[in-house]
């Protein structure tokens, strides 16, 4: 329902949050020396409204000037309620001067804002640009703005355009007391001057964009007209007073003309032409009051003059007569007759109280009135002057000043207390506790701008410092030391209590004609007056209104009305009896969340045992007279409830078919920081006025019961609803209200960045980042109320929108900023929005989004004894801030007690919505698998096991949903390293593609973190050949010697007893090693695979012992078909990308059994033994055959290797013998470095002697290891030694006789070709002289011939093809005749005994 309004106002102070108003100061110095004499006047104020200010789509909507003037300073402030304005606040300073009342007088034109100041020296013109003309687009959408105060200080105040002196007249003395300025239609600009000697003096600047000199023109009365005056006292017409000086001075431009209306001393009203210089009319005040005798013969002081103009009333003139005990408020009406004639026509009189006038407005209906009373109260009243016969003044509730005392309970901290009450945002501006903490510091240094949590430290460092340094003894009680802090910090607060007095003391107030929004402008600050609720004007109102109201507006039958008005008076009544102890009680049981029902009969019973004046019979009293208590009863919580059936602002914002003006209009509406705190404060004022009510009202009920049918007329049906209904109801919005009460005074904590990145992301997780209440554009002020922070961030936009979708269906195309209606509609759906019953949601979700925890916490605190909306919402909530503050297994405790309520309230249900990839299939399993995922963001995997356990008993008949909780579960305890479990898990998983992830992920986390006796202990029953394919598949694709997938398959397959699966493994390992790892370590490792391989193969029985062997190029991911790894579900005949995929190539395979593995074993630890002697050759030694091998062991000096190598693989072993030959001829023929060389590759070969007679050189060492192979490695033919001395004859090596001896003995013949294959002539005939003596018997044994030529012997031969070659050799040179000679010789006597004895053989047969 609408909130119902009364007439009355309340006022909302609009404290500034910084600590320093940022003034810049500029000073306009002329010259000028001080006047003798000077009259200081009082300090004042007054502001201006833009004439657009009321139009919603204006720059200047909601936009105002105020200024304060003090002496020879005046303060100017640009204010808006929609956005933030920036260099928004100017000081001027006027040496020597003084600024005279109605000295400030701001105007409009088209281009320009057109200040107009006016002192007792001189005159001044500030010529600023229009907001409209500072932004060339109509659509602004910055969220501040810059003021047309910005480039203030770039004017040149001093030059003639702006200022100028004001001429001396003669026989003059003293200043001018009063003064005015306007512009007129021609753009010129007058200053009227109240002229010490009476009279007006009128000065004229042309306009600012011409130029001009000055003027001056003295308005005074002709002659006849001082003579008419002669009757007046000496006192008035005395030279020091003229009875014609002007008080107060108004103009108002009419026809071309511009009237001057003048009040005087004497009591009069004159209006001036000053178009001709002439007195038009002159009209006596007291002619308007009753009893004015003796008036007239005192010189008026206080009096004041305004003037309102309305195109309906024409223009009013409202007239104060402050005559002492008197005071009266006269409204005329300007009336023309024919021949430039003009008339006063009375309106009205009202006469004002006995206080001191400060300042009052007159609109075209009312007048408001400032006054002082004796105490030095403020009073605010306002009246509307045409329709109120009975001259009552309606009420404006002004905020009283701070307690002058704090209470201080007994289990509350001093400082804490005293903290709380001066940093509460609506006792003390921050400018009142600056003040006092330089003050109580001494002026020890100047306070520099700070921000509010740092002030709070100063001032507590400063007040810490001052007790400390008053303390004597060095040990004293608790008690004392508590006693102390109070005493001290009571000093501090009664020193900033001074202040925020001195601040407060109010100068003007000011009444938009646009908005009708009303302002009290005060030294330190500005406040808004707001409409008064029905029920808070009830509560307020002061006795004497209260008891001359007879209806009001919350009932319409009148004889209820009687009884509301009766029921309030008692609500007083126990308000004044209810002592400060039992309300500092009430208060606790409230915070403690005991129960209000019970706080108040104690409260009642404290009242009874010390009701020392009677109250309590009063009220009783006044009970009696109340004919239907209940019905008045109902009417107000009935007021007071905020409950409402729909969402407030669930219409959303304005839609997109409406003009982007509206829309960005409606963006800023009441957006500015000013318009924040005055909103939160209106809402922060009525809960805690209504909270009073409703606890006044709960007292008062438990009264009712007590008293029972003495005061009940109804009986005992009224009193069973009164217990049943009532009670409950008033107990419940009390608890309402002490909760909105808290809200609106909780500061907003300041949140570090890391703090609100994470909270971002936790928001992106449970996908509300994008919700509206999740906005982040917090306030450049500090502190800010988390009520502002909502209102700023989410509830504004809400609001203005619900306002704006009402205003347009009942008077479609219009939207007036009228400020009395908008800002009450806009504090009440604020307070439903904040209201705890209602059905949204927005405020704690706002909390949340902007990291508000310890707040929000202490909100779900308090509402949850008796709130039954959104409860689910709220453990969830509570649930996010116990996660934020690392308690997890209690935020996972309200997760879980959240869940029931899901699909009953909206934020879960928005928070459940149906994600697109994975739909649960119940909104609780939505709502679980947010949360599952929150707390994985958070990491919190312990808490996401217990949740995902929970759930699976929601997901029954879900085998999906169950399949995904199972893989979360797993995961969550694989990280943890609970091994056992993770496998448990991964059993319990219905689905078999999960399933096979997870053996996966199991298999390879386990493979990395090394806890391999796990991975090979598990059952795997039914899994076995999915663990081989994962291991194998993992093997095959990782590289080899980062991990040990390999190993870890060998020792699977020994652990299940499969040695040929581990042979099989270990050989393919091996295999890869020697093409991917071409290092020593490979190698090594190559070598150890083949060794295990051979080891599993023969633990076998013969038959078995084979492996499969794939072709070249085959040992990959498909090594063994029976062993392939096919991935389930994926097509048989298309690859991933979606092509045909090719037919599967038939590969060859080869079966390998122990004798071939021995094989590759010793190629292997070949490869590795030149490896280790030769390092370099690592890369290639690992894919070489055994021939490759042979000669690279040959080149590297690895012969015992390299023989070893070719018996294993029958390979000839003439490569070693060659290489061994030439190694000899390099040591032979080489230098010392290649001996030291030496040494290496001979260490790396066993020699079968040991020669210990004489030292031994490596060359000698070459040719022994020769020999010895020569010797241990006979061959057929000596083809051996046939290869060596080939090789040292082609180097042109002279042969060894060891080696000519030993090749003689077997092939002499071979020998004797290789000699003449080389030329050796020489040698050769040596040789086969030698040869035929031995046949002939002389060292036959040297050739092995065991018997030389005899007719007795075996036959014996020469290879005569050879000795022929050579004789036609010898005998073609000259050089070797000798030779030939002695061979042809040789030969020719052994032919003879070979005759010989070829005769006696013959004969011999």
């Amino acid at each position: 329902m609408a909130a119902v309004l009364e007439r009355s106002f309340i006022e909302i102070c609009g404290f500034e949050r910084e600590t320093l108003h940022r003034f810049r100061d500029v000073t306009v110095n002329l010259g000028l020396s001080a006047l003798p004499g000077g009259v200081r006047f009082p300090d004042s104020s007054g502001g201006f409204h833009y004439e657009e200010s009321g139009k919603l789509l204006s720059i200047t909507s909601n936009r105002f000037i105020h200024w304060t003037t003090s002496g020879d300073t005046v303060q100017l402030v640009e204010q808006s309620l929609d956005t933030n304005l920036l260099n928004n606040a100017v000081r001027l300073k006027f040496p020597h001067c003084t600024l005279l009342p109605g000295g400030v007088n701001i105007h409009e034109t088209l281009n320009n804002v057109i200040i107009l100041i006016v002192t007792n020296q001189s005159v001044h013109r500030l010529v600023l640009p229009h907001p409209t003309r500072m932004y060339r687009s109509e659509l602004v959408t910055e969220l501040q703005m810059q003021s047309i105060f910005t480039d203030v200080g770039k004017l040149s105040l001093q030059d003639p355009a702006h200022s100028t002196i004001i001429p001396t007249m003669a026989n003059q003395t003293g200043g001018p007391s009063a003064a005015t300025a306007w512009i007129s239609h021609l753009g010129e600009v007058h200053y009227a001057l109240a002229s010490p000697a009476g009279g007006i003096l009128v000065l004229t600047l042309p306009p600012h964009d011409t130029q001009g000199s000055i003027s001056v023109v003295e308005l005074k009365r002709s002659t006849v007209m001082q003579k008419l005056a002669g009757w007046m006292p000496t006192a008035i017409r005395g030279e020091q007073s003229p009875g014609d000086l002007a008080l107060s001075l108004a103009v108002r431009e009419l026809e071309e003309d511009s009237f001057i209306f003048a009040l005087c001393q004497d009591h009069k009203l004159r209006m001036w032409s000053f178009r001709d210089q002439a007195c038009l009319m002159e009209a006596d005040m007291l002619e308007y009051m009753p009893a004015c005798r003796g008036v007239k013969r005192v010189a008026g002081q206080g009096h004041r003059l305004r003037l309102s103009f309305s195109s309906t009333t024409g223009l009013c003139l409202a007239v104060y007569l402050a005559v002492p005990q008197r005071g009266q408020f006269t409204v005329l009406q300007l009336a023309a007759t024919d021949n430039n004639r003009y008339s006063l026509d009375h309106i009205s009189s009202v006469f004002s109280t006995q206080e001191t006038l400060v300042d009052f407005a007159l609109t075209s209906t009312d007048i408001w009135g400032l006054w002082v009373d004796d105490s030095n109260t403020t009073v605010v009243k306002y009246i509307n002057f045409e329709h109120n016969t009975a001259g009552q003044w309606n009420q404006v509730f002004v905020q009283p000043p701070p307690e002058e005392e704090v209470h201080i309970g007994v289990d509350q901290d001093p400082r804490e207390t005293y903290l709380e009450v001066l940093f509460s945002p609506l006792r003390f501006t921050a400018s009142a506790i600056v003040k006092a903490l330089q003050i109580y510091r001494r002026g020890s240094e100047r306070i520099v701008d700070m921000s509010w949590e740092a002030l709070k430290k100063e001032v507590t460092v400063a007040v810490e410092n001052e007790l400390q340094s008053s303390v004597t003894e060095f040990e004293f009680s608790q008690e004392e030391y508590r006693q102390l802090q109070v005493e001290f910090w009571s000093k501090f607060y009664a020193c900033c209590l001074q202040y925020q007095e001195s601040l407060s003391m109010p100068l003007g107030l000011t009444v938009s004609p646009h908005t009708a929004m009303v302002c009290l402008l005060k030294k330190g600050f500005v406040s808004f007056l707001l409409p008064c609720f029905a029920v808070d004007h009830l509560y307020l109102s002061y006795d004497e209104y209260l008891f001359s109201e007879e209806e009001t507006p919350v009932a319409e039958d009148p004889e209820v009305s009687r009884d509301v008005l009766q029921l309030v008076q008692c609500l007083r009544l126990v308000s004044d009896a209810v002592s400060g102890d039992m309300a500092y009680e009430m208060e606790k049981a409230l915070e403690h969340l005991q129960s209000p029902e019970r706080a108040a009969e104690l409260v009642l019973e404290n009242m009874l045992a010390n009701d020392n004046d009677n109250v309590i019979e009063d009220i009783q009293n006044k009970l009696q007279d109340i004919r239907n208590p209940t019905a008045a009863m109902i009417i107000l919580l009935r007021e007071m409830d905020l409950e409402v059936d729909s969402e407030v602002g669930g219409e959303g914002l304005p839609k997109p078919g409406q003009s982007l003006n509206v829309r960005i209009s409606l963006s800023q509406l009441y957006g500015s920081s000013v318009a924040v705190m005055v909103v939160c404060q209106a809402v922060c004022h009525m809960a805690m006025t209504r909270a009073l009510f409703c606890r006044d009202l709960l007292i008062l009920q438990k009264l009712y019961l007590r008293l029972g049918d003495n005061v009940f007329l109804g009986g005992g049906a009224q009193l069973l609803q009164l217990q049943q209904d009532l009670i409950p109801r008033s107990s419940h919005l009390l608890s309402s209200y002490y909760l909105l009460k808290h809200t609106s005074q909780s500061l907003a904590s300041s949140v570090p960045m890391d703090t609100i990145d994470a909270n971002l992301q936790h928001l992106s997780v449970l996908e509300l980042s994008d919700s509206p209440a999740m906005g982040t554009n917090r306030s450049v002020l500090s502190p800010q109320t988390v009520v502002e922070l909502f209102y700023q961030t989410v509830a504004r936009k809400a609001i203005i929108s619900q306002i704006y979708t009402q205003q347009q269906s009942s008077s479609p195309g219009s939207m007036l900023l009228h400020w009395p209606h908008m800002v009450s509609n806009v504090v009440n759906l604020l307070a439903q929005l904040l209201w705890p019953s209602n059905p949204g949601f927005q405020f704690p979700e706002c909390l949340m989004a902007n990291c508000q925890y310890t707040q929000l916490q202490e909100y779900v605190r308090l509402i949850r004894p008796w709130c039954q909306m959104n409860v689910g919402s709220c453990r969830f909530v509570l649930g996010q801030c116990y996660l934020a503050d690392g308690e997890g297994q209690k935020a996972l405790q309200c997760f879980q007690e959240a869940a029931t309520e899901v699909e009953k309230e909206e934020f879960l249900m928005r928070l459940t919505g149906a994600e697109e990839e994975e739909a649960a299939s119940t909104p609780r399993l939505q709502y679980y698998n947010k949360v599952l995922r929150l707390l994985e963001d958070v990491g919190l995997p312990e808490l996401v096991i217990l949740l995902a356990t929970l759930a699976i008993t929601e997901a029954v008949n879900d085998v999906r949903s169950q399949a995904a909780l199972w893989t979360r579960i797993f995961k969550h305890h694989l990280d943890l390293g609970h091994n056992s479990q993770a496998y448990e898990a991964l059993t319990q998983n219905p689905d078999s593609s999960r399933q096979l992830d997870c053996l996966r992920q199991l298999v390879v986390v386990l493979c990395e973190r090394s806890q391999l006796q796990d991975l090979v202990q598990f059952s795997y029953i039914n899994l076995h050949d999915e663990v081989v394919s994962i291991i194998e598949s993992r093997a095959r694709a990782v590289d080899l010697l980062s991990h040990n997938y390999y190993e870890l398959l060998y020792a699977f397959h020994i652990n299940k007893h499969n040695y040929r699966k581990a042979g099989t493994v270990m050989f393919e390992y091996g295999m890869r090693l020697g093409r991917e790892v071409r290092t020593q370590r490979g190698l090594q490792k190559q070598v150890n695979c083949y060794l295990a391989a051979l080891n599993c193969l023969r633990l076998i029985r013969a038959e078995y012992a084979w492996i499969v062997q794939p072709t070249s190029g085959a040992v990959e991911s498909e090594c063994f078909s029976s062993l392939q790894y096919e991935r389930p579900g994926a097509s048989p005949k298309r690859n991933y990308d979606g092509e045909f995929a090719a037919d599967p190539v038939k590969r060859q395979v080869d079966i390998l059994e122990l004798r071939d593995l021995e094989k590759e074993y010793i190629l292997a630890r070949s490869r590795l033994t030149l490896a280790q002697q030769h390092p370099p050759s690592a890369a290639i030694a690992g894919s070489a055959s055994a021939v490759e091998m042979v000669a690279l062991l040959v080149q590297t000096g690895l012969f015992d290797c390299a023989l070893s190598l070719c018996q294993t693989f029958n390979l000839p072993l003439t490569p070693v013998f060659e290489g061994l030959s030439f190694k000899c001829i390099k040591l032979q023929y080489g230098g010392e470095e290649s001996q030291h060389d030496a040494w290496n590759w001979l260490a790396a070969n066993q020699l079968s002697t040991v020669v210990t007679t004489k030292e031994s050189s490596a060359t000698d060492e070459a040719w022994r290891l020769l020999a010895s192979y020569l010797e241990s490695h006979a061959s057929p033919n000596a083809q051996h030694h046939r290869s060596v001395i080939n090789k040292l004859l082609s180097h042109g090596v002279p042969l060894p006789d060891w080696l000519v001896n030993a090749y003689k003995a077997v092939d002499a013949a071979a020998l004797l070709r290789l000699y003449l294959n080389f030329d050796l002539l020489e040698a050769a005939a040596e040789l086969v002289l030698e040869y035929v003596d031995a046949l002939l018997g002389k060292g036959h044994q040297y050739f092995g011939i065991e018997r030389p030529l005899s007719a007795t012997a075996p036959l014996v031969w020469l290879p005569y093809t050879a000795i022929d070659q050579l004789l036609q050799a010898l005998n073609e040179t000259q050089t070797n005749a000798i030779i030939y000679n002695k061979l042809q010789d040789k030969l020719d006597s052994y032919h003879k005994l070979v005759e010989q004895t070829t005769r006696r053989r013959l004969r011999n047969q």
